[in-house]
């Protein structure tokens, strides 16, 4: 079996709680997907489709560290920041509304690259509750040897798969997605603008 197929099994398979992963996720190389119950996908504004992935990711250090630190802070003494989460930023672009989220600059001292945009301290809060009560997640640890790179086999099954949270190499990504995530990026612009006027 290649290393692809392995991968679609793992990541198609178990799901795990956010709040169960630390005990279950490596810290090991490998490719992640993560999936939203019923009413994540209803207020991502999406038609529920509990059986397919809403993004697929990978780490090419640590499983452990990149998902679960990164994505979700679930050690509650690490602060998950937006601003350095592709995935947490288009989780909140489409749950502006829904949770009454703000762009800002990701380091407001130094305001620039505005695409990455951050979230004030009580916002990412908020969005890390929700994505606590709504998604859940599967692994697949790669081996020590692989038949191609993590990102060829993460792009195929990207393609494979069409997450609709994935932008990058996604033949349908989500519609709107990259609308709404302008108009965060223009909010961390305009709040970039506002502040400095002061």
């Amino acid at each position: 079996m290649s290393n692809f197929e392995d991968a679609m099994a793992d990541l198609r398979g178990l799901r795990i709680a956010i709040t169960d992963a630390p005990r279950v996720v490596p810290p090991a190389p490998g490719l992640y997907a993560i999936y939203g119950d019923t009413e994540a996908w209803t207020e991502l504004r999406m038609s529920p489709h509990v059986d397919g992935p809403l993004y697929i990711g990978k780490a090419e250090d640590s499983l452990a560290r990149r998902e679960l630190q990164g994505h979700f802070a679930v050690n509650k003494a690490v602060r998950a920041k937006t601003g350095s989460s592709t995935v947490r930023r288009s989780f909140a672009a489409l749950l502006r509304e829904t949770l009454g989220l703000r762009g800002m600059p990701r380091n407001p001292d130094k305001p620039a690259h505005f695409s990455n945009y951050g979230l004030s301290r009580e916002h990412d809060d908020a969005l890390t509750a929700w994505m606590h009560r709504h998604l859940a997640i599967a692994v697949w640890p790669a081996p020590r040897v692989l038949d191609e790179p993590l990102a060829l086999i993460e792009s195929a099954i990207i393609r494979r798969l069409n997450p609709p949270l994935n932008l990058s190499g996604n033949p349908h990504p989500a519609p709107g997605l990259s609308a709404a995530r302008a108009r965060m990026a223009a909010e961390a612009r305009a709040w970039a603008s506002s502040d400095a006027v002061v």
